[in-house]
């Protein structure tokens, strides 16, 4: 079963191996720098679960689970 970056508990990471579909949200994951190879850590969550915070590339961003499910990843 593919691991996804939705998957993760906080302070959890893995290395991204690609990300699904080839929507505009793919395009717009991929020019915020979910790239192949990146790694990504789970901050934390919204105190109701969504959004989730990331730490990629030295920066903290907000997913959405859902946005989050579509970024599959390898364990470190």
């Amino acid at each position: 079963m593919e691991r996804t970056l939705a998957d993760l508990q906080p302070n959890e990471a893995g290395r991204i191996r690609c990300i699904a579909g080839t929507d505009g949200l793919s395009q717009r994951l991929a020019e915020l720098g979910f790239t192949l190879g990146q790694t990504v850590r789970v901050v934390r969550f919204a105190p109701l679960g969504d959004p989730m915070q990331i730490h990629i590339r030295g920066f903290n961003i907000a997913l959405r689970r859902t946005e989050a499910r579509r970024i599959v990843l390898d364990p470190l």
